[in-house]
């Protein structure tokens, strides 16, 4: 695969269409699986439960700027050969590295607490087995998905890929039968039903960009195509950037779709406490039928198993990168498995151990962003992959928006 993708990047005329983008494709597929973890399952579902369709334009302004965001982190890798933490690790001082490192392990390991109990939980739902046996099966699942990097890039790159499609499916299925209705499209006019309306939007946005993944997309794209031109870069970050609109694009037509379908089935309805994850998944049936049931356990299950896994790789880019230090992985995925049968044995709700993961991850995000828009403006690392000036205004723009949506909703966590 690498290289065809060579051979395309070095004689571009050979190849069109289809054939020309496909060996490309793969690193903002397994970053997009984080655009679609339980967290925003839980998220989707509360706002259109509450407000009907009023935040779908939320979602589809969220998902524009996590394009350009991971288009940015993409292009680092590419231009730097470097992933983003082993840039901050070469250009700033030794303290301040270490500092990033253990809050980046932090915001890690709260990330996967929330993915690996969202797929426990979702074997819970098919399957009647109690949470602890759902934990040690995914915990079982994980490793195999892991076991791929063995191969090459693309074995997992596939399997990520198929649980992205399987999660499409699941709620293609969810939406025929629960069937939005036209109105769906008033959703897309920014406006808010009071200030709870204004609370949920900011958790949306404010989760959507996971500074895990942005960190480990830089790493998707280093070397996995190799240059030797500036020209052969350019070509190749643009062919990236195709890569990102598609998986980033899916992704948000998922999260969308969440909430039409919550919208649709629960909005009204009286439905107390549908952000739950269990509760949600037990009202599906009587309203419409088994099959929307089990097609968003199926959804759930998908998603915290290819997460859970995209996870633990972030944490491998984050300790490498920072630290310079290996362990390997199947003793990292040991290590973060572990909280979450701590959570799971202490009996703690899965649904509200979720929603505190969001506010532990919410600490991480300028984190990331900040040195993220510094170094792609730089020509010195990006060389003639630097950022134009005004997709720089635009990025701290976007960083701006979210940091600030953030800080008010950590506030709210800690003092509303």
């Amino acid at each position: 695969m690498t290289e065809r993708a060579t051979q395309i990047l070095t004689r571009p005329a050979q190849r069109r269409g289809l054939a020309r983008v496909l060996p490309f494709v793969g690193p903002a597929v397994v970053a997009s699986i984080a655009y679609m973890d339980p967290g925003n399952f839980a998220t989707n579902i509360q706002g259109g439960a509450q407000f009907g369709y009023t935040l779908l334009w939320v979602i589809l302004a969220a998902n524009l700027m996590a394009m350009l965001i991971q288009n940015l982190s993409a292009k680092l890798g590419i231009a730097s050969g470097r992933n983003l933490p082993e840039v901050i690790r070469e250009r700033w001082p030794r303290p301040l590295v270490w500092a990033y490192w253990v809050q980046a392990e932090i915001v890690a390991m709260a990330t996967d607490l929330a993915e690996f109990l969202g797929a426990a939980l979702a074997i819970h739902l098919l399957t009647g087995l109690p949470l602890i046996w759902g934990a040690a099966i995914t915990g079982v699942i994980t490793f195999w998905l892991l076991t791929l990097q063995r191969r090459g890039f693309r074995p997992l790159e596939i399997a990520v890929g198929a649980f992205v499609l399987i999660i499409g499916v699941a709620y293609l299925v969810q939406f025929v039968l629960a069937r939005p209705g036209a109105e769906a499209l008033r959703g897309f006019v920014p406006t808010f039903q009071g200030v709870d309306s204004v609370y949920l939007a900011v958790g949306i946005i404010g989760a959507t960009v996971m500074p895990h993944v942005i960190y480990l997309h830089s790493a998707l794209t280093q070397g996995r195509v190799p240059t030797r031109t500036d020209a052969e870069k350019v070509r190749l970050s643009r062919l990236n950037r195709v890569d990102v609109i598609v998986a980033m694009g899916f992704a948000g037509l998922i999260n969308m779709s969440m909430l039409a379908v919550s919208a649709a089935t629960f909005h009204g309805k009286n439905v107390e406490n549908a952000g739950d994850l269990s509760v949600a998944y037990q009202t599906l049936t009587p309203l419409l039928g088994p099959a929307a049931a089990v097609a968003f356990a199926i959804a759930l299950l998908a998603s915290g198993l290819s997460s859970s896994a995209v996870g633990t790789m972030a944490g491998q880019v984050i300790m490498q990168g920072f630290v310079n230090f290996h362990i390997p992985l199947w003793l990292r995925r040991t290590l973060t498995m572990l909280p979450a049968f701590a959570v799971i044995l202490a009996g703690l709700d899965p649904t509200q151990t979720l929603v505190l993961s969001q506010v532990i991850l919410s600490f991480g995000v300028p984190f990331a962003l900040v040195p993220l828009l510094l170094f792609t403006a730089r020509r010195d690392v990006m060389g003639v992959l630097v950022s134009r000036p005004v997709v720089t205004v635009l990025g701290w723009t976007f960083a701006g928006i979210i940091i600030g949506l953030n800080a008010y909703l950590l506030w709210g966590a800690f003092f509303g």
